[in-house]
């Protein structure tokens, strides 16, 4: 009873040592008897605190062994203790979910274990108080993970089910705002799982989720449900067969929300559903006749991007009359008047192009992107302008042809010179894609009468085209490797960039700056950056190397930012 407790902080660390000697023995059965025995003892609020502490700190050690038996004995407290451990649930909560991170099998089993008793004590309100402490323990667990990679104690075979009860119960019970927190902290969760981990759980996660966007609810809740839907289609994608019909009902009545957030959210949800149909010409007619029928420009964009959605992966499944029609409609709204509208048709024109026979391609060329005669019309050029980068990052090989590459070039310097900011703008962006085409992909050739015009649109009279410039010389070093990256480009660019580095503006200068962080590829060490230096003539060199000592090493030093979108064509 309690005369144990005080003697528990030496008794236990004892315990723990002879349970971790003893593993792989024939003694390892009895040991875990008696150490059972001790911790089955306690009951008291002291002891448990100690039991706790001790065990907890346990799990942190270097030694495998001591984590395993830490991790045994966890599990035979959660499971049959006698006293109240409720007050230790977020700390527990936190500390197994961290071992789930462990890369020993065994430490993996035995905490999933000691969670499930863990979660299995929890009443509903207790649940739906839990899922934030979920949350932070499962960002805490994976943070050291490599990106898109998976927690190993979410792989084992019943993954994540310890933790849906808690998900499910908020989900279905909680306030809004607790539905929201749920089904977000849902979608992080089978985003660290594997597809064949989750198989067991498909059906109690996707039927609660599902029933919540019937009912009525706010814009949050239903926007956090489909990004939850999006990622467990993307996951385990043809397991959710079974759900299609229900899925693509809910889908299409959250196109029409008034909310945009959970419009553009069931728009991600639908490219993801259209991976599995297997018929999908119903969707892409009822999405066609959506983008023809809308009088709200606000609804009219959103559909046009959901459309561009489904188009991107599965425009090979539609019917060619329904191509044909689909493209006509598009074409006719390059030079729409509202500006949205316009942007958002010329993606979803520019990504059809990869599904078109080559006489549509032809004629999308040369009727509409490289289509010069727009007279005053700024919009219309805007338009094609719009369609022609999409359609490079889209599917450059179809259309950078040696019949048409001349003409590209000769569209993007155009554009690239253009008073008009948007054009140029586009221009910008085109100039990108191309050289990223010719620089990636080994069949394709550079481009290089692009690189001077490009470069220079770092002197046009606009802050915002100096600035999408540089962001665009950030994105090429960023997905083109180190390798391939042209020097008649780096020639160009850098010199141009240290330029930017001096400009008034502040936008234009900090956005120079880390291009040129990452186009010297400072943060991966000196050789790269070396080997630009060889490329620049006498008084380049200088410049360079004065902004590299005084600005760019300090730059180089600061957190990593998140990847922009060129794309503006792209809601978000």
């Amino acid at each position: 009873g309690e005369a144990l407790t005080k003697y528990l902080p030496k008794i236990l660390p004892a315990l723990l040592a002879a349970l971790a000697a003893a593993q792989g023995t024939p003694e390892e059965v009895q040991e875990l008897e008696y150490c059972q025995a001790v911790i089955l003892s306690v009951s008291d609020e002291v002891g448990i605190r100690t039991i706790m502490d001790t065990v907890m700190e346990s799990t942190k050690s270097e030694i495998p062994e001591t984590r395993r038996a830490a991790a045994t004995l966890l599990c035979a407290f959660c499971t049959h203790s006698p006293g109240d451990y409720s007050q230790y649930v977020p700390q527990l909560l936190r500390g197994l979910l961290w071992l789930l991170a462990d890369g020993d099998r065994d430490v993996l089993q035995r905490s999933w274990d000691a969670l499930n008793a863990v979660t299995k004590t929890l009443d509903s309100a207790q649940q739906i108080a839990h899922v934030t402490d979920v949350r932070q323990a499962v960002k805490f667990a994976s943070s050291d993970l490599p990106k898109g990679g998976e927690l190993p104690g979410f792989c084992l075979p019943k993954g994540i089910t310890p933790l849906l009860p808690v998900f499910r119960e908020a989900i279905l019970n909680g306030l809004p705002e607790e539905k929201e927190n749920a089904s977000q902290g849902l979608g992080e969760v089978i985003k660290l799982t594997s597809p064949a981990s989750l198989q067991p759980s498909v059906v109690h996660i996707t039927g609660p989720l599902i029933r919540i966007l019937g009912d009525r609810f706010n814009a949050g809740v239903k926007a956090a449900v489909l990004e939850t839907l999006a990622i467990l289609l993307h996951k385990v994608g043809i397991m959710l067969k079974q759900f299609l019909p229900q899925l693509q009902t809910t889908f299409l009545k959250a196109l029409h929300d008034p909310s945009r957030t959970v419009r553009i959210k069931a728009g991600h949800a639908l490219a993801e559903l259209i991976v599995i149909h297997t018929r999908p010409d119903p969707l892409f007619v009822e999405m066609h006749n959506g983008i023809k029928n809308a009088d709200d420009s606000a609804v009219r964009e959103t559909m046009l991007q959901a459309l561009r959605g489904i188009v991107t992966p599965a425009g090979d499944k539609m019917t060619e009359p329904l191509r044909k029609q689909i493209y006509t409609t598009l074409a006719g709204m390059l030079g729409h008047p509202e500006d949205v509208s316009r942007a958002a048709a010329a993606g979803c024109f520019g990504a059809l192009c990869r599904w078109l026979t080559p006489e549509q391609v032809d004629d999308a060329l040369t009727g509409h992107m490289l289509n010069e005669d727009y007279g005053e019309d700024a919009t219309l050029r805007h338009g094609r302008t719009a369609a022609l980068f999409v359609a490079l990052k889209e599917h450059p090989a179809g259309i950078v042809t040696s019949k048409y590459e001349p003409k590209i070039c000769k569209i993007i310097t155009g554009a690239l010179v253009s008073d008009k900011i948007p054009v140029a703008m586009n221009g910008v962006r085109a100039g990108g894609y191309l050289l990223q085409y010719g620089m990636t992909d080994g069949a394709a050739k550079l481009s290089t009468t692009v690189i001077a015009p490009f470069v220079k649109s770092m002197n046009h009279s606009s802050n915002e085209v100096k600035q999408l410039l540089a962001k665009t010389c950030t994105y090429l070093a960023r997905v083109v490797p180190a390798e391939r990256i042209a020097p008649e480009y780096l020639k160009l660019a850098i010199p141009m960039l240290v330029n930017g580095t001096k400009e008034k503006n502040g936008y234009v200068r900090s956005n120079s700056e880390i291009a040129l962080v990452y186009v010297l590829r400072l943060r991966d060490g000196e050789e790269f950056h070396q080997r630009c230096i060889t490329l620049l003539e006498p008084g380049a060199r200088e410049s360079l190397s004065e902004v590299v000592s005084k600005v760019l090493r300090k730059v180089a030093m600061q957190a990593v930012g998140k990847e922009e979108e060129l794309d503006d064509t792209i809601l978000t």
